[in-house]
């Protein structure tokens, strides 16, 4: 098959399309056809050296494509089927897992993290991380879905408990966890107000719901929240872009708030002064991919059109360093995939 591999470490001119062996299928297993592959910015930080990723690696997370082939043991998936992958595997059968908590099983991984991913023609996986996909749905946007619409319910709900009536701020909205989160929050009845770095962000980001926007480059985050919130403050802050963000976003807390934070796409620091931490009795939640059954309940609404995929750019399959180099210089709103 056709793929594309990382041999080492590096920056995009370490991403080699080339001839890769096909995978075995396993008697556990589904063999999946890719046509489409979303990337997200966990390639390039897998791209630039992580610890547990074995070379030659294969990137990709976010996968939808064809079943071709369904192993011994699996006889409710059959050849052609429309389907979706979840980005994630685990044991599915330590404590974790069979209490629901797939993404704190000890052997959780990420496709295209420490295992091989999607950006490629061919990819075996376990029975359980296939889903099917209506006709309605084409494979770009269902390749769109899965990473950052489970991320983004899970921090909103699974960790944040996200109320109707709630103020939300998500940082980023030009993010594919961006935009996913401000629909969500908006679906559940809150009040959001999102930052991204030029006006025609802004506007995307209010056609996705946003009641207020802020331009991060022109506009101090935390003032522009007490201004909005009659110096009130959000009840939650959907964090994701790091130490360029952390001050404001903590500072745009009302008291008794919750950040909560899935990534450190500027820099892992964040300073916190442990006064504020106590005094205005804030709460600081990490929060790590989601669940299976996170997964569905996001995927229903998907489905039912109620969620949108938000699609920015596809590039070919052997574009791929093409497409790396412009998710790293941010200019997309939405998705960029990669076309099989």
């Amino acid at each position: 098959m056709k793929a594309v591999r990382i041999h080492e470490f590096g920056g995009p001119e370490v991403l080699k399309y080339e001839d890769a062996p096909d995978p075995v299928l396993r008697k556990d297993q589904v063999l999946v056809r890719i046509r489409a592959c979303a990337l997200n910015h966990l390639d390039i930080w897998v791209r630039g050296g992580l610890r547990g990723v074995n070379l030659p690696h294969i990137l990709g997370s976010d996968i939808a494509g064809e079943v071709v082939e369904s192993g011994e043991y699996i006889n409710d998936v059959k050849p052609g089927m429309r389907v979706l992958l979840a980005p994630m595997v685990f044991c599915n059968h330590c404590e974790q897992c069979m209490s629901g908590h797939h993404n704190l099983c000890p052997q959780f991984a990420v496709l295209g993290n420490t295992v091989d991913g999607g950006n490629c023609e061919l990819i075996a996986v376990p029975r359980v991380n296939v889903i099917p996909i209506p006709d309605s749905l084409d494979f770009v946007p269902a390749a769109s879905v899965p990473l950052v619409f489970l991320t983004a319910w899970h921090m909103l709900l699974g960790r944040a408990h996200l109320r109707a009536g709630q103020t939300v701020l998500v940082l980023g909205a030009g993010s594919g966890v961006g935009s996913a989160a401000i629909q969500i929050a908006k679906m559940l009845g809150a009040e959001v107000i999102t930052t991204a770095g030029d006006e025609r962000k802004l506007a995307k980001a209010r056609e996705l719901g946003a009641d207020h926007t802020i331009d991060h480059y022109k506009q101090k985050i935390a003032d522009e929240v007490k201004r909005i919130t009659n110096k009130r403050g959000v009840d939650i802050v959907f964090e994701h872009v790091g130490q360029a963000t952390w001050p404001d976003s903590v500072r745009s807390l009302k008291p008794g708030g919750t950040l909560v934070t899935c990534g450190a796409t500027t820099g892992y620091e964040g300073n916190l002064d442990l006064r504020v931490l106590f005094a205005k009795q804030i709460s600081l939640l990490g929060s790590y991919m989601g669940e299976m059954g996170e997964l569905h309940q996001a995927l229903k609404l998907v489905f039912a059109g109620k969620l949108k995929p938000v699609v920015d750019r596809t590039f070919p399959l052997s574009e791929t360093r093409a497409a790396h180099e412009y998710l790293a210089r941010s200019e997309m709103f939405g998705k960029v995939v990669l076309t099989v």
